[in-house]
């Protein structure tokens, strides 16, 4: 039994239908994430699932109950979980006071309060805060004690709009390795929204891909990713998409011609016009021309290149311009620089075709 199934949903404001017959299926100890643009539904979906405000239509139920939206109800369902929102609402008191007041709305005594807040701050790495006024804190410390907040009550479900939109790099690693966490040790469900692809296909067991408040997809974050719709290509400016005129070869294999003598080898049979796109980590980059069994090698010159902290993405030139992710090591190690030549190496496998 799911522990949170949605039946045709619907939420309607004046002149706008907001969610449209949203059906899901979450499954108690997964981690779900919605991914979608702005304005698609994504804090809607989440604000119903956190009992906050009432479908026009539709049913959610949880552990097979469906919600009567009585008072007394939706109390004892919101204690077994937790919510942390987008934009951080903390109170102007000490990092200590605002973890720990949802204990003590539930009458914990101190000592289990002094003892659960301690270990929370720690897990969020926010050790020796518990005096600062939280209202001092810098925006990824703060989306930190909001985590330590609903994590603190130690919740079922644990409910999270856009946890990481721009935070520095430290606070989005810890945040994402408390939620890798305390969804192994302490079996929490987590349902977050997020606008980040790959920390959707890193974390999340499954992915929904919500549209104009219609589910367009769902599944693993493979096979959402891996066979994309243009809606989602558009949403998420997948790079290294080429469109071109496609043949069927006689090993079962399509070489679509992308334009400029380029031509790109597909493990899949498609004939007539095809968009293609492979990402930017399924390409090898190396110094010479190497031998492998992938089907497409191209030479080219590298363009521009954006530091990522521990990886690096390069554009490179080989007729058609390339996006490739590789390591900072691989990097270094290859010295490359603006006007360095490179070899780009994919197998037909890696190539996604719409």
């Amino acid at each position: 039994m799911p522990l949170i199934e949605v039946q045709n949903l619907c939420k309607e404001y004046p002149g706008k239908k907001v969610l449209r017959d949203v059906n899901l299926r979450i499954q108690n100890g997964e981690i779900f994430a919605v991914i979608g643009p702005n304005g698609a539904g994504k804090t809607t979906l989440l604000r119903l699932l956190a009992l906050l405000d009432e479908p026009s239509s539709g049913i959610i139920s949880f552990d097979g109950v469906r919600v009567d939206y009585s008072a007394k109800s939706r109390l004892a369902l919101r204690r077994r979980m937790g919510m942390v929102f987008q934009q951080t609402v903390l109170f102007n008191v000490s990092v200590f006071d605002n973890v720990a007041y949802g204990l003590e709305i539930r009458g914990e005594n101190r000592r289990s309060i002094e003892k659960r807040v301690k270990e929370t701050l720690e897990l969020v790495r926010l050790a020796g805060f518990e005096h600062k006024n939280a209202l001092s804190l810098s925006g990824g410390e703060a989306q930190r004690v909001a985590l330590a907040q609903a994590l603190v009550v130690e919740p079922e479900l644990l409910l999270l709009d856009e946890p990481t939109a721009n935070l520095d790099p430290r606070s989005v690693s810890i945040i994402e390795e408390v939620l890798s966490w305390v969804n192994r040790e302490r079996k929490v469900t987590l349902v977050m929204t997020t606008h980040n692809m790959p920390q959707a296909e890193s974390l999340a067991d499954r992915v929904a891909f919500l549209l104009d408040g219609k589910i367009e997809g769902i599944g693993t974050a493979q096979e959402v990713f891996g066979a994309p719709s243009k809606q989602l290509m558009d949403f998420a400016r997948l790079e290294n998409v080429f469109s071109g005129d496609s043949i069927i070869l006689e090993e079962g294999t399509s070489i679509v011609d992308i334009g400029n003598g380029m031509q790109i080898e597909a493990a899949v049979r498609k004939s007539g016009r095809a968009t293609v796109f492979v990402r930017p980590e399924d390409i090898i980059l190396s110094e010479k021309p190497i031998v492998s069994s992938a089907r497409n090698m191209f030479k080219g010159r590298v363009v521009g290149i954006s530091d990522m902290g521990p990886l690096v993405k390069l554009r490179v030139d080989a007729g058609k311009e390339f996006v490739v992710q590789i390591t900072k090591r691989s990097f270094n190690d290859m010295r490359l620089n603006v006007g360095s030549e490179a070899f780009l190496n994919f197998k037909a496998s890696s190539v996604q075709v719409v």
